[in-house]
């Protein structure tokens, strides 16, 4: 018992103190439990193969494909119209909206529906996301006591009434304690938010410094970019570019050609990207994008029938004249060392090298954006150049010829797939749709698998790797290395003996009393041992309790129920507590500074509050 005691106490000094990885505390503690073998490898290893480790895992692919097919900022942006540019009605906005899906969703899956759209909310409203993620998080646990299903512990404490032969509880007898619990929620986390989490933490700038809309617009690419686009009775069907000799006849470059699967499901419509290369053959239906002066433009379009695009639709989304999502943009820097100096850009032969086009030349204050093939290359030249997000990597590589502003890859990253956003609404809808309604049988670790496969092969994302990268593996491993601790607790005898000592001592002093002492103990074993573990621990304690001193035994049920779901303090107590931890950027201590208060204020709250709404 000491030694499990030891152990726990020695991780929170450590999770305290911050110097240490949090994830690697966790498996420090993990494995000095399997040494002194109060934990077998399989309990030990059991945390690894919870259902709430594998939903984390699910929901952070799920979060990712909301980000990715730019769904969260859509969402974001309409939310953002109701709050203005009030920083105090975007908080209320998040966490009344997170609340009410909190009482029908699993807080888990709340905060992985609510996290992409909130983050994007505060980019678009300038503000830092650390100053509402924590809130997220804590609204989606106080949403949960607003319904029987919100959460864990509400079920547990209705089983525990059932079982001793009381009448059970409605779906919408915790309403009122849930309302409670989003009142003080609102009014303690507004100051607290305010005080601790507003330091700012601003994301390093990339070395380009630019985005592509910003590239687009500085160099003017909008201005002499055209798309026309290949009709069924087009004059263009079947040849190649090469036959096309657009360059000398029409003085036009294609620079790409956009290329929509031909299924007529445009929900499942899939957009390629491919460089024009002279053998590409064209097919109807196909988007050329040529630069060059309208006239020309005009002409081709006219002597090909082809159907000139107006600049301001695109052909599948929002309509900017120039999307990127296979095929991207950068700006390289000539050094003053390249051979490549004097030479014409025909020469340098960055088509037959690298598969890249250069759109344009910035010279100090000049851009040069028509004749670049003949054009000489100047030192400290700044080629904006076009191509596959991979071959505008490998020009990083000719150090001794040039300079990538920023990081290729991390761009193309960032780039949304706007057109699959249907489809990752569609699917996310179908995530809640499943966890939502009884007579789908399906589990909820069920439903986020199904999704975040669907969001996989339906190419919500450029690639699977891209899925991957989404997952936080330091949250993952934190939770399923602290999972088992609460085995070893109870293993030990430790959680019996402080719930039961603390509640039987203080059934002398009263109702009140005893309440505080089984709420304030619950509170703090949720601190060190899942919510749930917490609730079936102490929920036939409590009802034992209550009935020693002849008291109701729902308000001290409702009392376990609140004070397991009510955790805040700690980043590992919930699973919602900690999905927000690495997009916030929060330490343990920031949960301390934060949740403590809140946690201590629901709590005295609760305790005059219960016997109201349901007397002794």
């Amino acid at each position: 018992m000491w030694i499990t005691l030891g152990i726990l106490i020695a991780s929170a000094i450590f999770f305290v103190n911050g110097k240490v990885r949090s994830d690697l505390v966790a498996l420090c503690a993990l494995a000095a439990l399997l040494i002194f073998q109060i934990l077998t490898p399989e309990e030990a290893l059991s945390g690894f193969s919870n259902s709430v480790v594998i939903m984390m895992i699910g929901l952070f692919v799920v979060g990712g494909a909301i980000f990715q097919t730019g769904l969260a900022k859509t969402i974001s942006s309409r939310l953002l119209r109701f709050a203005g540019n009030s920083e105090a009605r975007l908080f209320l906005l998040v966490i009344l909206v997170t609340s009410a899906i909190g009482a029908f969703v699993s807080n888990t899956g709340t905060v992985a529906l609510m996290l992409p759209i909130v983050v994007s909310l505060a980019v678009s409203a300038n503000i830092s996301p650390s100053r509402l993620l924590m809130p997220l998080a804590f609204a989606s646990s106080m949403g949960g006591m607003m319904t029987l299903i919100g959460t864990p512990p509400n079920l547990v404490i209705n089983d525990t009434l059932i079982s001793a032969g009381h009448e059970g509880l409605s779906f919408f007898s915790f309403l009122p304690v849930g309302i409670v619990c989003v009142a003080v929620g609102i009014i303690v986390l507004m100051p607290l938010s305010k005080l601790f989490l507003s330091k700012g933490k601003k994301k390093e700038a990339s070395r380009m410094g630019k985005s592509l809309q910003e590239l687009v617009r500085e160099y003017g690419l909008s201005n002499n970019l055209f798309r026309l686009q290949v009709k069924e009775d087009s004059g263009l069907l079947g040849k190649t570019i090469i036959e096309l000799d657009i360059r000398r006849k029409y003085g036009l470059n294609i620079l790409e050609v956009r290329r929509g699967d031909l299924s007529k499901h445009k929900f499942l419509k899939t957009i390629t990207q491919k460089l024009a290369d002279t053998d590409t053959q064209l097919a109807a239906g196909d988007i050329l994008y040529v630069t060059g002066n309208f006239e020309n433009a005009e002409r081709f379009g006219r002597e090909y029938r082809l159907g000139l695009l107006d600049g301001h639709t695109s052909e599948e989304t929002n309509g900017n004249a120039l999307d990127f999502y296979d095929i991207g943009i950068a700006e390289i820097v000539m050094m003053s060392t390249s051979s490549l100096t004097n030479h014409t850009i025909k020469e340098a032969g960055f088509r037959d090298k690298f598969n890249v086009n250069v759109l344009g030349i910035r010279r100090k204050h000049d851009y040069i954006l028509k004749d670049l093939g003949n054009e000489h290359i100047h030192s400290g030249d700044v080629l904006l150049v076009q191509g596959t997000w991979n071959n505008i990597a490998r020009l990083s590589r000719e150090e001794d010829h040039w300079v990538v502003l920023g990081q290729p890859l991390d761009e193309a990253a960032k780039v949304t797939l706007d057109y699959k956003a249907p489809v990752a609404a569609a699917i996310m809808l179908l995530m809640v749709a499943m966890m939502v309604f009884d007579f789908i049988p399906v589990a909820p670790v069920t439903s986020v698998i199904i999704a975040a496969l669907l969001m996989v092969l339906t190419g919500c994302f450029r690639n699977v790797e891209a899925a991957y990268k989404t997952i936080n593996w330091e949250s993952v491993v934190l939770i399923a290395a602290m999972l088992p601790m609460s085995q070893a607790l109870e293993k030990t005898g430790v959680s019996a003996l402080v719930s039961s000592s603390l509640a039987q001592g203080l059934g002398s002093y009263g109702p009140f009393a005893l309440m505080a002492g089984i709420y304030f103990t619950t509170s703090l074993l949720t601190m060190f041992i899942s919510n749930t573990a917490t609730a079936v621990l102490l929920a036939p304690i409590a009802l034992e309790s209550a009935s020693q001193i002849g008291a109701s035994p729902v308000p001290f049920l409702f009392a376990v129920a609140v004070g397991a779901s009510m955790c805040f303090a700690s980043p590992f107590s919930t699973p919602p507590n900690a999905l927000v931890m690495p997009a916030g950027q929060y330490t343990f201590i920031d949960y301390i500074k934060v949740g403590l208060p809140l946690q201590l204020a629901m709590g005295i709250v609760m305790i005059f509050v219960l016997p109201l709404l349901f007397p002794f």
